[in-house]
């Protein structure tokens, strides 16, 4: 027998596995849907599927997208809607109906609380009263009572106060309430109205250095005829401020603008001109106000310009306040010595003066004597406006037609012959000291014959007056040596004492040439 051999010996057994243990290997094909290192061939996107973290992230997304797409559907949405349904009115502060609104929304309140309308409540503002409640025999219904309850008011205001001088010399002050800036609801006409007024921060007035502001009225598409009748009451309420009134213009770099209140006008009568001057100026303003067709079928420029000239006191201004009263136009006022006036802006002016206005230009010799050597192509040394360029304005290639100007001046000798030349100026006229002619009628405006009967102290009044040489003698032509607003200083210091004013000649002598001492 061989030997024995041994059998080769068998590998130890692998250690018994618990029941329930998984492997950390495992556990991970799990999690990750059972992608294991060797499964590169599955359905990658079907295996993201079943995985609940992916699912949810992308459920997420989506979602955001959606709300994303239907917020913008619902803002383009409503955006069209409002264009549909709403329609806006944007005014500028630079445009005149701006202040017509605000004054308005200064009187809408007041007419609600009064149960009138603005126009009834502005009218009886100014006739000296309060705003007048309209009294009905039938109470208001109910449904009225709830409206009105419910009408929206004006919570965030602003003041506007307006001096006026009255003729006795007191002074009156308006304060006005209007809307400030932000967003107001108000009810106009059974309608509802958004007004929002805007002022901007950074955007200011270069000629007033106010800041730029804007109103915005919204209102329902199929109600927007509401502002033409809202803008027509407010051009109305306006009208009845100017009602009876004269107003003053003054350049506000390149326009016009109101200055202070409207005036009362002046009767033509309350200047006393030499005889027969007055008749003869009104009388060829209002030919040339009429004969548009005429200069048109000529080819002439439809333009007129007068000089007054005289001395200090002569009735020049005032004369020329009347006038425009007479004929209700206003007066646009220019002064040439203006800083930063030039001969662009000027020529501007002239071109764009407001309607129905009379252009005054106020002692023009200070402004221009005799006609220099120009020291640059660009005018006279130290002048805003070049002499050219206001002979340019005046009746030049770019000049303005439809307009009637005014210069007045003290020293008409002063003026270089080619700024008073015909077809700048076309009628020249004097007014001098008072003659025996004006004193006469300025005394009996006001003494008359109820304070002087049978004209007593009037013949005596004119004798002191020739014997300190003031006036000539009866019976002779010509001016005398004090001035019509010299003497109506003095009979306004009198007023109703004939005594006082004819002791008061003494005090015209002493002094300089028509001045009261």
């Amino acid at each position: 027998m061989g030997p024995l051999t041994t059998p080769p010996a068998l590998p130890p057994a692998p250690p018994e596995t618990p029941i329930g243990y998984v492997s950390p290997r495992d556990q991970s094909s799990k999690q990750f849907g059972g992608v294991s290192s060797g499964s590169g061939d599955g359905n990658i996107l079907t295996q993201l599927a079943g995985n609940p973290f992916f699912t949810a992230g992308f459920g997420l997304a989506g979602l955001g997208a959606v709300l994303a797409l239907a917020q913008r559907g619902v803002r383009q949405g409503a955006a069209l809607l409002r264009r549909r349904l709403l329609v806006d009115l944007e005014i500028s502060r630079n445009d005149e109906s701006y202040q017509w609104f605000l004054h308005w929304m200064s009187q809408y309140q007041r007419a609600q609380i009064s149960g009138t309308s603005v126009l009834a409540s502005e009218r009886a503002k100014l006739d000296g009263g309060g705003a007048t409640t309209i009294m009905k025999d039938e109470k208001p219904s109910i449904l009225t009572s709830i409206i009105k309850k419910l009408t929206p008011g004006l919570h965030h205001l602003s003041i506007q106060t307006s001096k006026i001088n009255n003729p006795n010399g007191s002074l009156n002050t308006h304060f006005s309430l209007i809307p400030g800036p932000g967003r107001h609801i108000l009810r106009y006409k059974n309608t509802f109205l958004s007004v929002h007024r805007v002022r901007e921060s950074k955007a200011l007035d270069l000629q007033t250095g106010t800041p730029w502001e804007t109103v915005t009225l919204t209102t329902l598409y199929s109600h927007r005829h509401i502002f033409e009748s809202l803008f027509t009451e407010a051009h109305q309420l306006a009208m009845q401020l100017q009602e009876g009134k004269t107003i003053i213009f003054t350049a506000w770099g390149t326009e016009w603008r109101a200055f202070g209140q409207p005036r009362r006008k002046r009767p033509l009568e309350s200047v006393v001109l030499d005889k027969g001057i007055a008749e003869q100026i009104v009388r060829d303003v209002k030919d040339f106000l009429g004969s548009s067709e005429w200069y048109s079928s000529r080819g002439i420029p439809y333009r007129r310009g007068y000089l007054l000239h005289g001395p200090p006191g002569s009735g020049k201004s005032s004369f020329i306040q009347a006038l425009a009263s007479t004929l209700d136009y206003n007066i646009s006022l220019l002064n040439l010595s203006e800083r930063g006036l030039t001969d662009d802006r000027l020529n501007h002016l002239l071109t764009n003066t407001p309607a129905r206005t009379i252009i005054l230009l106020e002692d023009i010799d200070a402004a221009f004597t005799t006609r220099r050597t120009q020291t640059s192509s660009d005018g006279y040394r130290g002048a805003n406006v070049t002499f050219s360029g206001l002979l340019n304005a005046l009746d030049g290639v770019a000049s303005a037609e439809e307009r009637i100007v005014f210069l007045t001046t003290n020293h008409v000798h002063r003026l270089d012959p080619a700024l008073v030349r015909p077809g700048r100026v076309d009628m020249s006229v004097h007014l001098g000291y008072a003659t025996r002619w004006q004193i006469e009628r300025l005394w009996g405006r006001f003494y008359g014959e109820d304070l002087d009967p049978g004209g007593e102290g009037k013949r005596r009044f004119l004798g002191r007056l020739e014997e300190v040489g003031l006036v000539s003698r009866e019976g002779e032509e010509g001016e005398g040596a004090v001035s019509t607003a010299a003497l109506q200083g003095l009979f306004l210091f009198h007023k109703g004492d004939v005594e006082g004013a004819v002791a008061g000649v003494e005090g015209l002598v002493g002094g300089e040439r028509g001045d009261v001492v």
